[in-house]
């Protein structure tokens, strides 16, 4: 089914999508992408995850039960949740080649839900999933920088001051550059990753041969064994801290649109699990010769010459992360705009050849302004790692389950969805409940972040149905309206006018306010409608469908899908080559569109007038209509209406 996302009577603002990438033959170029995209995040873990591990069940006393548990319960959450979970069963659930929450949601075609269905539980499950990646987005900058920025500490304890500061530094330059687009620098993030990759395997395995008694790790039992015997209370610590191994994992499969599975896949199975589990393994095997290595055992690997090398190397892995999640919440906020969950923003192309090179200005200074004070409040990567985790483990927990249900609608034997979804969904929520411990460490930052967004979310799309409604009312039929004109004295003006609507029948509310004010009309009229399909895109041959009203009166309804731009002139452009329209209509043409005023109204049938004054401040605050349609303002005539909700 599908449905215009409405903005002033006019479908909602495209944005920049992402360009799906061919699942056919392997690259190069899409392995090394996928290292410095799908795998920073995950790949910088060893920086602060095995030590949060050992210092959570330790309490203090690195033993060697404490060291081997940790690193074996660490080495089968990748095993379980990362290798099993995403790369052998999520990756599969693919809406045309298109991964992430907001895939499945449209997969699912939750956006159609009605109030009170099932499908509307549904959907608000869904978005509290996307909103939590907002409240991932704010924590893995802050703390993947801190802790490679502590690495000079090492060697210089009394820089310690300094760290927070020089993060702060690091971070402000980080967000500041966004505006010029990560295409040439994207081009060095997947050999650094590599470099870095190779550096995590070396350092590894030096300490290995050193005390190979580390690899008894590798046996499960060692992990069931520790977490039945430590008792719930130091488990639950344990699995809390070890979760931070396996955060990056849902950047697989939100980034599937942009390599394709077997990329990801090759990437991980060949190069990032060898290299993590052999560093995680090496951290172990420090631990049991050198205890007191705890707090920074990753740093402590490296010969002491090679100490600074590594934290301008760990630092630089960290902005590669922090640019893979940033890159990642731009495309979320498009493809949540294009599907009617968020209000219009500015969306700015930084590369002409790239798609999927974004900038989203209010959402990039909005997280870097929660990630500076993450930075600030916590202060440390210790006192940041009882932040993260729990928004990332409710985020699996429901992409676990919305890939059940997928699976369903696809026809698989419900014992076998049944029976893998929930031996997952069982693992997910056991991590949860061991994250939600740290809940007042931390954990309310993320879910105080990601509710914000989830609450602007939920309302932008009930004021939409209200607005929705309200114009449904107030809309003409095209009979009447026809009909009305052969009574008036119409004045014709010359070219063409595109009276944007936000529905595919009957008339918008600014043509027939134009028409009863001016008593003129243009020699050629177009009701022009932009709607998205459920599908990340839409071919050109389906682009324009274009019906005639009367003589030199057309409906045109444009067709894109949620991960694709969308323009009015081209749109307009593509209906005439197609032979659709006359060519006359391209030219000299004026696109009107309807300005609309919400007015709260405390009404038992609309929301919470608090909600309506937010949604309608939303609505004045929103991107300009014909800005997001790639119209020239100077083409642009807006005409206003006040509409209660």
């Amino acid at each position: 089914m599908n449905q215009s996302l409405a903005t002033a009577d006019a479908a909602a603002s495209p944005g920049v999508g992402t360009a799906s990438q061919p699942h056919g033959r392997m690259r190069p170029a899409l392995l090394l992408g996928a290292l410095g995209v799908v795998y920073g995040d995950i790949g910088t873990s060893p920086l602060y995850a095995y030590k949060e591990a050992v210092k959570a069940a330790g309490g203090g006393a690195v033993t060697p039960p404490v060291v081997v548990g940790a690193v074996s319960v660490i080495f089968w959450a990748l095993i379980l949740i990362v290798s099993l979970k995403y790369a052998i069963l999520i990756l599969r659930a693919d809406n045309r080649g298109e991964g992430g929450i907001v895939a499945m949601l449209a997969l699912l075609g939750a956006r159609q839900a009605q109030p009170g269905t099932w499908q509307a539980l549904l959907l608000v499950v869904g978005l509290v999933g996307a909103a939590l990646l907002y409240g991932d987005g704010a924590i893995t900058p802050a703390i993947s920088v801190l802790s490679a920025v502590e690495g000079l500490k090492v060697d210089a304890p009394g820089l310690a001051h300094y760290v927070v500061p020089i993060t702060l530094v690091i971070l402000v330059g980080l967000f500041a550059v966004q505006f010029q687009g990560v295409a040439r620098i994207g081009r060095i993030f997947g050999p650094v990753m590599l470099v870095w990759f190779a550096a995590l395997a070396l350092l590894g395995i030096g300490a290995i041969l050193r005390a190979p008694q580390i690899l008894e790790g590798l046996n499960p039992f060692r992990a069931v064994d520790f977490l039945v015997h430590a008792g719930w209370g130091v488990s639950f610590a344990m699995l809390g801290a070890a979760f931070l191994a396996v955060t990056g994992g849902e950047a697989m499969y939100a980034d599937l649109g942009h390599f394709g599975a077997r990329p990801i896949r090759l990437a991980w199975f060949a190069l990032v699990l060898p290299a993590l589990m052999l560093n995680y393994f090496g951290q172990g095997a420090l631990l049991l010769a050198e205890p007191d290595a705890i707090e920074n055992p990753f740093f402590r690997l490296a010969p002491d010459w090679a100490h600074i090398p590594l934290v301008g190397l760990a630092t630089l892995a960290t902005i590669i992360a922090s640019q893979a999640i940033i890159s990642g919440v731009f495309s979320l906020t498009q493809q949540s705009i294009q599907l009617g969950f968020l209000p219009a923003m500015r969306i700015v192309q930084t590369a002409s050849d790239e798609r999927g090179q974004i900038y989203v200005p209010a959402v990039n200074w909005l997280l870097g302004i929660a990630t500076l004070v993450a930075v600030v409040v916590f202060g440390s990567s210790d006192a940041l790692a009882g932040a993260y985790g729990i928004a990332v483990s409710m985020l699996m927990a429901i992409t676990t389950l919305l890939a059940a249900l997928i699976a369903l609608k696809w026809g698989y034997n419900p014992v076998a969805v049944f029976a893998v979804n929930g031996f997952f969904l069982a693992i997910d929520l056991v991590f949860l409940g061991a994250n939600s411990v740290k809940l007042m460490e931390g954990g309310w930052f993320p879910l105080v972040l990601a509710g914000i967004v989830a609450l602007m979310m939920l309302t932008w799309r009930k004021g939409n149905m209200l607005v929705e409604q309200a114009r449904v009312a107030l809309r003409q039929p095209e009979d009447a309206f026809l009909t009305g004109l052969r009574h008036q004295t119409i004045t014709r003006l010359p070219g063409t006018a595109a009276f944007l609507s936000s529905a595919e029948h009957g008339i918008p509310l600014h043509l027939s306010r134009f028409v009863e004010r001016s008593h003129a009309l243009h020699e050629r009229v177009l009701i022009v409608t932009a709607l998205y399909e459920e599908t990340p895109t839409v071919p050109l041959e389906g682009r324009a469908q274009v019906s005639m009203i009367s003589p030199d009166f057309y409906r045109v309804v444009l067709r894109y899908g949620f991960m694709e731009d969308a323009s009015i002139p081209q749109g307009i452009a593509c209906a005439v080559e197609a032979g659709h329209l006359p060519p006359q209509c391209i030219e000299d043409v004026t696109v009107f569109i309807g300005h609309e005023t919400v007015i709260p109204k405390d009404d038992e049938r609309g929301m919470a007038i608090w909600r309506e004054n937010l949604f309608a401040f939303m609505q004045r605050n929103a991107e300009r209509t014909g800005a997001f349609f790639g119209v020239p303002t100077r083409q642009v005539v807006e005409v206003g209406t006040e509409i209660e909700i």
